[in-house]
């Protein structure tokens, strides 16, 4: 039988405002003292990244202030450095120390450019993608390397911003898309780039020649050369931190941080973590690090009203697959659309232009930050 026990200490701190973090927060407000800490000025809304480094009118849509999400809590624009688990202490760059009774690990992962939150002030960061815009439309050549999600939209938006360039992209596999266990959303998207004039280059792995600026080659020695070249290629978990601060061994030998069924850390009780930093078997999605997020919210309840963990808390379970969109510019795009009982579906342009491209599902996101969309 479960037991309780009565306890005034509920402090939850969360390290980290990306989507597991804002929705772990949310959650956690009204039932416990919650402190978000990150550096970043606002909410970056990764989703509407590449569309912003390429359409002017997009500049600013990616982000979302954090100031409607908490109710009771706070978000602490600062850096963590460190975490004593012995003392229940969080570690600032800033020299304060934050106490927790529960740590939540959500730093998410380190994107290329130009999906990335460059800087700390919004400022900066919309700098960043004017920059990117100005480039793109000056250029007679553009290169995107890498055939995943990010390198297929990233290559319809610069189509769409600059008709007039020569736009490649290079991928290392024998078909674009090829992560997300369907070749039929890869053919789709092949056949809009290239009914675009967006060159696919597929067997293609590009590599430096050494040196400055934009000297590329294939693996056979080829040149590979554009006025502007963005990769796409993976992205690496934000757990440097964690290394440097003599917990190496809480993290796998690809840096994400190894956790159970629960979400918590191997061989911690009050530590988890959620999202793009934990090594949960599943494609690294925002909609999976929501679904990380809500689930943790209930095991920490659990923790934090005394009940035991074996029979409070639930075990998550990753999705093989979800929901999801590749969009080709507002008005076209491919969906993968889990069935029960049946294989996938792969929806084409006009359902994913209502699903995603045209929005960005930046509506949803502006209400999960309590900000109103009407």
């Amino acid at each position: 039988m479960a037991t309780t026990t009565t306890t005034t200490a509920r402090r939850v701190v969360i390290i980290g405002g990306g989507y597991a973090g804002v929705r772990l927060a949310r959650d956690l407000d009204t039932d416990a003292d919650v402190t978000l800490i990150d550096l970043k000025e606002a909410f970056f809304h990764r989703v509407a990244s590449l569309r912003a480094s390429s359409d002017d009118t997009w500049t600013y849509a990616p982000f979302i202030p954090y100031d409607g999400l908490l109710a009771r809590g706070r978000v602490l624009r600062d850096k963590a450095v460190g975490i004593r688990t012995a003392e229940r202490q969080v570690l600032l760059a800033s020299g304060g120390v934050v106490p927790y009774d529960v740590v939540v690990l959500a730093t998410g992962a380190d994107y290329q450019e130009p999906a990335r939150f460059t800087g700390g002030t919004v400022a900066e960061a919309a700098s960043a993608f004017h920059g990117h815009q100005r480039r793109a439309a000056g250029a007679r050549s553009m290169l995107v390397i890498g055939g995943g999600p990010s390198g297929v939209e990233l290559s319809a938006e610069l189509r769409r911003a600059n008709p007039d360039a020569t736009v490649t992209l290079a991928h290392s596999g024998s078909h674009l898309l090829s992560r997300l266990g369907t070749g039929r959303m890869g053919r789709r998207a092949r056949a809009w780039l290239e009914a675009h004039d967006v060159r696919v280059l597929l067997n293609t792995l590009v590599s430096s020649a050494g040196g400055t600026g934009s000297r590329l080659r294939d693996q056979a020695g080829s040149p590979l050369g554009a006025d502007v070249v963005f990769w796409t290629t993976g992205t690496t978990p934000n757990t440097l931190w964690l290394r440097l601060a003599g917990h190496g061994d809480w993290l796998d030998a690809t840096g994400h941080v190894r956790v159970d069924t629960h979400l918590r850390v191997l061989g911690q009780r009050d530590v988890f973590a959620i999202g793009d930093v934990n090594d949960v078997s599943e494609a690294k999605l925002s909609p999976s690090a929501l679904a990380q997020g809500e689930a943790a919210a209930h095991n920490i309840r659990s923790r934090l009203r005394g009940v035991r963990h074996s029979s409070g808390a639930r075990a998550y379970r990753p999705a093989p697959v979800r929901v999801f969109s590749v969009p080709f510019g507002p008005e076209g795009g491919t969906t993968l659309l889990p069935v029960l009982g049946r294989d996938a579906l792969v929806l084409g342009n006009r359902a994913t232009a209502r699903v995603k491209s045209r929005t960005l599902m930046l509506p949803a996101v502006q209400g999960l930050l309590g900000h109103s969309t009407g």
